[in-house]
């Protein structure tokens, strides 16, 4: 029988199999690196595109941040400016009210009997001081006022003698009457 030595040829088999792995194991190391470098690579590549789209953003949003305060403001002005509008209609309606208040106790007074001293116009009520030479005139005058369509309730607050010059003998009243909204007749009467 032959007998045959074979463990330089096992042995040499085991080196190269040990070779065979370290050289898998680093091929698979430095593959391993090679992914991780790229995976890690393109990562950073996505941070800075989002921070450019985040910087890009800001620059954005701090140009419409200035035109939204713009717009605030402007929306701010608007709302004064409409306030301001309707207090001048305001205005306007009140000192045609008046208007058409005075020109009714100018009708309304007795001539050459009676003078007007104040006139004092909330929006519901009108004061009204005066002096008239007596009591009758002062009552014709109250009973005018009723008759008008531009006063209700008029009521005689008071009324006192005062003496004039020494020897003249006047009654100076006060009356308080509530305005009646106006009604479009008498509109109509001012657009006349």
């Amino acid at each position: 029988m032959i007998r045959i030595n074979l463990l330089p040829f096992r042995l040499a088999r085991k080196r190269e199999n040990i070779r065979q792995q370290v050289s898998i194991f680093l091929l698979s190391t430095i593959l391993l690196v090679v992914g991780l470098t790229w995976y890690t690579l393109k990562i950073d590549r996505c941070i800075a595109k989002k921070q450019n789209e985040l910087e890009r953003m800001d620059v954005d949003i701090s140009v419409y941040k200035a035109k939204a305060d713009r717009v605030s403001e402007i929306q701010k002005r608007f709302v004064i400016f409409e306030d301001k509008l309707k207090i001048v209609e305001s205005i306007q309606s009140r000192r045609e009210e008046q208007l058409l208040l005075l020109e009714d106790l100018q009708t309304r007074i007795v001539p050459g009997k009676m003078w007007l001293e104040s006139i004092h116009a909330d929006p519901g009520i009108v004061m009204l001081t005066g002096i008239a030479f007596d009591n009758p005139t002062i009552a014709d005058f109250m009973r005018q006022l009723e008759a008008s369509d531009l006063f209700e309730e008029v009521d005689l607050k008071q009324t006192v003698s005062k003496r004039f010059g020494g020897d003249l003998n006047l009654k100076a009243f006060e009356l308080r009457c509530k305005k009646q909204p106006l009604v479009p007749e008498t509109q109509k009467k001012k657009d006349k």
